[in-house]
């Protein structure tokens, strides 16, 4: 069967399954009047252009297969930050809620792509993602980011919002066995940074969304009794091959949470602020457990053929979280603690329908008038005085 025919068929598979009623937010579904210039009054339906970066958790690693034969096909279309197949009915995710604000929205994947052959921004819309990848990549997807923002037709580089959303790390965790400086939390940091200032310095009117690492020793409690299981083993040997009380398994489990602590370090206050460009963390995955049955075991039905990655129901939940998350002030972030029960989506508050990018802006804040309004309002007042 050839890679289209079979993930068509794929598709067919799952596709019934995505029904969900309409969303809508009627105080919050129209733009701005005119185009914010600060990064703090931006709405949904502002946003222009949307993009992601990271690993095979965003390039969608079987995400809608059913087999293990599934497992080197990317479902992007489907990707909880990124996937823009067909509507919000069809599958949940960022940028098919966005779509709901704003129809017109650059970047959403539309197609599926085969791991290691290579692909078009036809294919992959704004999916910058690679499968495999390390923290240590960050840095060329975003010069690959860049360079096609500023030559994609349509898409004005220096006057359209961008939603960014990025995770990446936890190969960094699955690969610390085999070389722990390398793959160390100070250079997890030293390559976000790095990262993260490229984008500051060359992408204007941008807010980058940082989804906080998973707890990943969860993974281990993952199993089906298929082949496909066993992957697990190759895809994050140094987390699933370590016995439940060795000293191997703490120390792995020590970096997770270090990681983790100093992401937030990192991402506390106004280093990566200015007025047109904002990262924020986006914690709602910190605590999270995977999903359970009520008999307590896993519920597989989350995870694709290698025991690792989310199926489209995993992809739509992260897609929620994240949403959730963007609306939310710093302190009020919702954490899941398990995908056993659905998240529901929030709409933008009415008194603060903007993309929360930190602590600075009240809730009842509101743009600032512009100068040439301004001069316009004190004329009038002059002629009818």
């Amino acid at each position: 069967m050839s890679r289209t025919r079979f993930i068509e068929a794929e598709e067919a598979i799952n596709q019934e399954d995505f029904l969900h009623p309409p969303f809508s937010c009627p105080d919050a579904m129209s733009p701005s009047l005119s185009v914010p210039t600060s990064v703090d009054f931006v709405k949904a339906a502002d946003v222009k252009v949307i993009a992601a970066l990271g690993d095979s958790l965003t390039t969608g690693i079987g995400a809608n297969g059913s087999s293990i034969l599934s497992i080197p096909f990317e479902f992007r279309q489907l990707s909880w930050s990124i996937g823009g197949y067909g509507t919000y009915p069809n599958v949940i995710t960022l940028a098919n809620i966005l779509k709901v604000f704003n129809k017109n929205l650059l970047g959403p994947s539309p197609f599926a792509t085969f791991h290691g052959r290579p692909s078009t921004v036809n294919q992959t819309g704004f999916n910058f993602a690679v499968t495999g990848h390390n923290t240590l990549n960050m840095s060329g997807q975003i010069r690959h980011m860049i360079k096609t923002f500023k030559s994609y037709p349509g898409l004005s580089f220096d006057e359209d919002w961008k939603v960014v959303t990025v995770l990446i790390g936890m190969n960094d965790i699955c690969d610390y066995c085999k070389n722990k400086t390398l793959f160390s939390a100070d250079n997890f940091i030293r390559y976000m940074t790095e990262a993260l200032d490229m984008m500051m310095n060359q992408i204007p009117r941008t807010i980058v969304n940082v989804v906080q690492i998973p707890p990943m020793k969860p993974l281990r409690d993952v199993h089906k009794p298929t082949l496909g299981c066993r992957l697990q083993r190759r895809f994050c040997s140094c987390l699933v091959r370590p016995g439940e009380n060795s000293a191997e398994l703490k120390e792995l489990v020590e970096l997770n949470v270090l990681f983790q602590t100093k992401l937030q370090k990192l991402l506390q206050g106004q280093r990566f602020f200015k007025r047109d460009f904002a990262v924020i963390l986006q914690p709602f995955l910190e605590k999270a457990g995977p999903p359970r049955l009520p008999d307590g075991s896993v519920d597989s039905s989350f995870f694709a053929a290698d025991c690792f990655h989310f199926t489209v129901k995993g992809h739509e939940e992260l897609a929620k979280g994240l949403w959730n998350n963007m609306f939310q002030p710093d302190g009020e972030k919702q954490m899941i603690d398990s995908f056993s029960e659905p998240i529901e989506l929030i709409c933008p508050p009415k008194e603060h329908p903007y993309i929360y990018t930190g602590p600075r802006v009240k809730k009842s804040a509101a743009p600032i008038v512009k100068a040439s309004t301004m001069s316009l309002i004190f004329i009038l007042v002059l002629f009818n005085y």
